[in-house]
């Protein structure tokens, strides 16, 4: 039988002192419960609770009318003798309906050199909650401080998920040949001024819906949201705000100030409303996970959830300082191999895409997973490989960024069949070639054909590789051709944040520019990278707002920028109109070897296996392998589309002349122009129906372009 308070009629309720109470009666209004599943389920009746804890020795369930109520409604205390199954505690509470919002306090000893930090003065979020409300004072503060949060913390909501009508919506689950995927930021993508979005949903979930056309006129296939669990905005430095939203507190519940309903359930609904609105659109959605550390920051860090429930249960800590062990640069590391911690992971990640619909994940600094609850390498982590066998998660998108804060770099090693990677090394070596750096040329060629290298080995695909040049970590693509070094110093960290190896170039003045020689070459190398990472093989991933050309001023490191210097600013596209049309028939073309039906099941890699390509320099058949080489091309048939491409990179900053393979019936099938980034718009890119025919037996590609040639029904002379 369960406790049952009434806080007014507790005088150490009403000075805020409710930890420890002075009336209590028993009731019968609540039953044992189950402790299956873990979180609120609404059952008939009712709502079952139930949250994992081993070193607690009571736990409090709290009840609230709002989320900044400095009291709960009703408190219910869980009787350790009959709700308790092993670690679980657990109550049925009959007629509460979803709505409802809620919290814990639990109690037991603070022991840091146990790893133990309970701590009954703070209201704690369920690590199962569907749906987190957050009082308009909300204060993180409070949460790490000595003393009650009560109304200021963050608060659960008893949420039912059969409760909305997906009208048969399911994931589509697009090949990876079929996919280019547009990395965004939720809130970045409408809350400009100029958005033309109305201003009572601009930055929200409802406020992307009405993008939707754009993203079906770029041609994008799925779109990457940055996080969108639950996160502390206010985890950053005083005066700035979290806006990634890297500092997740709630693994199940979409972020609650994304949505332009307020309303407890609002959340919910609303992003599931995207989803089926993006679904419509043959649009995946792919979620940015954060599943290496939370917002509790370090051991100064405010009592939210995790480390008041079982602070050595999710996260890894130095046996010798009792400290958080921190291998994800944010003050703690989530005991991701911790059996407990495992599930959690896995659920939620089945939650996403059962009650959700997601399509699939990109995971955040995801070699953590690989380590144990020391801290070391695992050769097979259980995690990883749950994920990769887990029949709900099967044939869903999942990503990798194959790195962590502490240096384990494990690009073309990461375990797992399925998994893709965000493939670093592209990024690096487009930008050092385009750069003009020596002895790129390798390395780049590598890169173009599906990096061979890195993924050859196991008989991975080149769709393994996720390519790209620009990611929200880092600068925008205008940014990498505007500048030579980062500039942070609006971050409030006197510049030392943010990555120092960008690879980047500013082709002469640091910044804006009016000089129209400069502008002319930034406009260029942008287009290269563009052609070069939709051309390439492998899954494309461009970055919002690339297209027309999107800037942060230089800051390569916006994470705590929520202002037009981080937002999509829509008068781009007046701006840039070639760019944004350079990147519309690149997409065009890229996903029109894949509209007939049997070519659906041809991976990349299985075309390219069976095409005839050969290496070129400005002679046939000698490519330029040398330190000092900063061009190369390559030709290739594909038999299957009856088509010949003839390639030329020239990261040079002088023309050069390309000798052209000879075609059979040159007269009736000539080459033809494709793509030249040398020339104005609209020649730098043609419609691939009508492309100019191009006469002679060289091409002379300018300094620092990409051209790509075509010829339909061709043959090579002997």
């Amino acid at each position: 039988m369960a406790l049952v308070t009434d806080p007014h009629k507790s005088e150490a309720a009403k000075t805020g002192a409710v930890t420890q109470q002075t009336h209590r009666v028993v009731t019968p209004a609540t039953t044992i419960g189950s402790s299956s599943p873990l979180g609120a389920t609404v059952r008939d009746g009712g709502v079952n609770f139930s949250i994992f804890s081993r070193k607690a020795t009571s736990v409090e369930l709290l009840f609230f009318d709002r989320e900044d109520d400095a009291l709960p409604s009703r408190i219910i205390t869980i009787n350790p003798e009959t709700n308790r199954t092993y670690h679980y505690w657990h109550i049925f509470v009959p007629d509460l309906q979803p709505g409802q919002i809620y919290g814990y306090r639990i109690h037991g000893p603070s022991d840091p050199a146990s790893g133990l930090s309970f701590n009954p003065a703070k209201v704690l979020l369920d690590p199962y909650g569907r749906s987190v409300v957050v009082p308009k004072n909300y204060n993180r503060d409070i949460a790490r401080e000595a003393g009650d949060n009560t109304a200021t913390a963050m608060k659960s909501v008893v949420v039912d998920p059969d409760a909305y009508d997906w009208e048969g919506d399911l994931p589509l689950k697009h090949s990876s040949a079929q996919t280019i995927v547009y990395e965004m930021h939720v809130r970045g993508f409408t809350r400009h001024p100029n958005s033309g979005v109305a201003p009572e949903i601009s930055g929200t979930y409802r406020g992307l819906i009405e993008k939707i056309p754009y993203l079906q006129q770029l041609g994008v296939t799925a779109i990457e949201l940055l996080p969108v669990f639950q996160f502390d905005a206010q985890d950053c430095p005083p005066g700035l705000v979290n806006y990634w939203g890297y500092q997740p507190i709630s693994f199940f519940a979409p972020h609650h100030a994304y949505s332009s309903r307020q309303d407890p359930l609002g959340p919910i609904e609303e992003f599931r409303d995207m989803v089926k609105a993006l679904h419509r659109a043959k649009i995946e959605v792919i979620l940015d996970v954060v599943f290496n550390h939370t917002a509790e920051g370090d051991h100064t860090g405010p009592t939210l959830c995790f480390r008041g429930i079982d602070n050595s249960a999710y996260y890894i800590i130095d046996s010798h300082t009792s400290r958080y062990l921190d291998f994800s640069g944010c003050g703690n590391t989530l005991n991701t191999n911790n059996p407990t911690v495992r599930r959690m992971i896995l659920d939620s990640l089945r939650y996403w895409v059962q009650e959700m619909h997601v399509d699939g994940f990109r995971f955040d600094l995801a070699s953590v997973l690989a380590r144990d609850s020391a801290g070391q390498l695992m050769a097979d982590p259980p995690l990883i490989w749950d994920i990769e066998s887990d029949p709900v998660l099967a044939g869903i998108k999942v990503i990798a960024e194959a790195w962590d804060a502490a240096g384990l770099y494990q690009v073309g090693s990461f375990v797992g069949d399925s998994w893709k990677e965000w493939n670093g090394r592209f990024r690096d070596d487009v930008r050092s070639f385009f750069r003009g750096d020596n002895g790129t040329v390798c390395r780049f060629a590598d890169r173009i054909l599906g990096s061979s290298e890195i993924y050859a080995h196991d008989n991975r695909e080149a769709e393994q590789s996720v390519n790209f040049v620009t990611c929200h970590d880092g600068f925008t693509l205008n940014d990498l051709v505007s500048y030579n070094q980062k500039h942070n110093q609006s971050n409030g960290d006197d510049n030392r944040d943010g990555a120092d190896d960008n690879r980047s170039w500013n082709h002469g003045i640091e910044g804006p520019t009016d000089d129209p020689a400069i502008e002319t070459l930034r406009g260029r190398q942008v287009k290269n990278m563009l052609t070069t990472t939709l051309l390439a093989l492998g899954m494309p991933m461009i970055l919002m707002g690339d297209e027309v050309r999107r800037t942060q001023d230089g800051n390569n490191n916006a994470y705590c920028h929520d202002d037009e210097s981080a937002w999509f600013d829509w008068s781009l596209l007046q701006k840039y109109p070639d760019v944004h049309r350079f990147v519309q028939i690149l997409i065009a073309r890229r996903l029109l070897r894949d509209t007939g039906p049997e070519r659906h099941q041809i991976t990349l890699t299985q075309l390219i296996k069976s095409a005839i390509k050969d290496w070129h320099g400005v002679k046939l058949n000698q490519p330029d392998w040398n330190e000092d080489s900063h061009s190369i091309a390559f030709s290739v048939y594909l038999a299957g589309e009856n088509t010949f491409f003839y390639f030329i990179f020239n990261a040079y900053w002088e023309p050069l002349d390309f000798e052209l393979p000879i075609l059979i019936n040159g007269d009736k099938h000539p080459w033809c122009r494709w793509i030249d980034t040398y020339l104005d718009s609209p020649q730098d890119i043609v419609e691939w129906q009508n492309p100019p025919a191009v006469s002679g037996h060289t091409y002379r590609a300018g300094p620092r372009s990409v051209v790509v040639l075509t010829c339909a029904e061709p043959s090579l002379s002997p």
